[in-house]
């Protein structure tokens, strides 16, 4: 397969692909032209980083969990813990969108939304929620 069926199949950009191999998550052939040539098994992982990076995994996790799913020995408390530590910060990001929603939620009901100049949305974007410049 060539980089461009692998794109189309696993739905990563050509460019994501060619960096994918560059540190070393996939290594395809080469053919005598200097053009990759994807194996199964390079679309398979490639189709699993994916999915890694969609849930928010780090590349070096994602290197982490390739590295386990090819280890028939691996004990799963090891993905486990990779799982739970990426579930923490999702938590923690969306605690975080929560409060920012609140505060945009408060300075948008505070805003008048009319024709003066008064604006607590910029009076609170430039440090003093009262004064606006």
């Amino acid at each position: 397969m060539n980089i461009a069926e692998v794109g189309k199949a696993t739905g990563l950009p050509a460019k994501t692909i060619r960096y994918y191999e560059e540190i070393g998550l996939v290594q395809p052939l080469r053919s005598d032209n200097g053009y990759r040539q994807f194996r199964e098994k390079d679309l398979h992982k490639l189709a699993f980083v994916g999915r890694a990076r969609s849930l928010g995994f780090s590349i070096e996790d994602c290197r982490s969990l390739l590295a386990l799913y090819e280890d028939r020995s691996r004990e799963s408390r090891e993905v486990h813990q990779l799982a739970s530590e990426q579930l923490a910060r999702v938590r923690e990001k969306l605690a975080e969108l929560r409060a920012m929603e609140a505060t945009l939620s408060q300075l948008v009901t505070c805003c008048h939304n009319d024709d003066r100049p008064d604006c607590p949305i910029l009076g609170e974007l430039s440090g003093d929620f009262k004064k606006v410049l």
